[in-house]
């Protein structure tokens, strides 16, 4: 076997040096605080028949045999677009085989020469690839700053496009989407969102933040991804007609990969059938408020970012400290993981809460009655 080259190994050894080095570990038999599975669906039973149910009109295939351009777009494909759009009041859907592909795909197409792009700072990894693929101009903005988005709008010239997150996935925060989709359309811009962490909570039956203001028919695109609320896996760009033509042309990550598979397809709409009569939503958000209001009873408000969506993160500064604390919590029962620097920035690593319709007033208070002991 060929020697690991020497500058590959030095970025490994700085990374072990930091503390920071990634593994990969299995998931073990703990009070789960740290999975995006924020409504259970990924062990749903029912979700499991009806995928079989909708199977079981299509013809049986195991993969679904290429790209969606060449042998791979069957019926199915087209129908849970057309559900998903509906669903969402959207003119049309785009499925992709994940939320990063949907990123890349997205942004790296339509950000052309000539084209500028303003992003939030806490923005994605899978948006800011996409944007570094593309060859448009880009500045970012302060996280959730509408005054230095209007400072950061001077410097653009033609076409300019607004990228943000409805609930930022480091922070669990939210963004000010009134407020933004008001500037876009006073500026002409177009914004486009991604819904990842609210879709499945957020809006009438989980269609999202944007559904839920009443703001859904004022954006560029939404993107929903299906491997948090929903339980499974994939997403859908939504937008309009000319978006869906455009990206099917243009979008490499749409192009040149296998479809997803009909099993995947068929999941994603047993999820969103599932949502719609489902009182896990309710559950969730009632956990979310007790885990709010224990916050305050255990005094630990100084050390958490606010937010009111289902991730909530505990600042802990330092590679070591996060790793540590981690781990004391790990050994008591509770799974919940460090997020590191470079991550996030050096002095705000973090523990990061993921809640869930089933967790149980007694996990929370345990964990609490954890935390305000760091």
């Amino acid at each position: 076997m060929l020697d690991f080259p020497e500058k590959l190994n030095k970025k490994l050894i700085q990374r072990k040096d930091s503390n920071s080095l990634r593994s990969l570990t299995l998931v073990k038999n703990k009070i789960d605080f740290s999975s995006n599975d924020y409504l259970g669906f990924s062990k749903n039973k029912s979700i499991q028949e009806a995928t079989k149910r909708i199977l079981s009109s299509e013809k049986f295939i195991n993969g679904s045999s290429g790209s969606r351009l060449v042998s791979g777009s069957h019926t199915l494909h087209n129908t849970v677009e057309q559900y998903l759009a509906d669903y969402h009041h959207a003119e049309t859907a785009l499925l992709f085989n994940s939320g990063y592909d949907a990123n890349l795909g997205l942004f790296s197409s339509i950000l052309i020469k000539g084209v500028t792009v303003l992003y939030d700072e806490l923005i994605h990894a899978s948006i800011r690839d996409g944007i570094r693929m593309s060859n448009a101009n880009s500045y970012k903005f302060k996280h959730n700053s509408l005054e230095d988005l209007e400072k950061k709008m001077s410097r653009c010239t033609g076409t300019v496009f607004i990228a943000i997150e409805s609930i930022y996935s480091m922070d669990g925060d939210t963004a000010p989407l009134k407020k933004i989709v008001d500037f876009s359309k006073k500026k002409n811009c177009y914004l486009i969102v991604d819904e990842a962490h609210s879709t499945g909570i957020f809006g009438e039956y989980g269609r999202g933040m944007l559904e839920g203001l009443g703001l859904e028919n004022e954006v560029f695109a939404r993107i929903h991804t299906f491997g948090k609320a929903m339980g499974c896996h994939g997403a859908v760009v939504l937008g309009s007609h000319d978006l869906r033509d455009y990206l099917i042309n243009f979008s490499r990550s749409f192009i040149y990969t296998t479809a997803a598979s009909l099993h995947s397809v068929a999941t994603i709409q047993a999820s969103y059938i599932e949502l719609k009569k489902t009182g896990t939503i309710k559950k969730l958000k009632s956990n979310i408020q007790y885990f709010k209001e224990g916050i305050i009873v255990y005094n630990l408000t100084s050390k958490f970012i606010e937010s009111s969506s289902a991730i909530h993160c505990c600042i802990i500064p330092g590679n070591d400290m996060a790793k540590t604390f981690a781990l004391s919590l790990q050994e008591k029962g509770f799974d919940i993981k460090p997020i590191l620097s470079p991550t996030v920035p050096a002095g705000k690593e973090r523990l990061r809460i993921c809640l869930h319709s089933y967790n149980t007033h007694k996990e929370i208070d345990g964990l609490l009655t954890l935390l305000s002991t760091l």
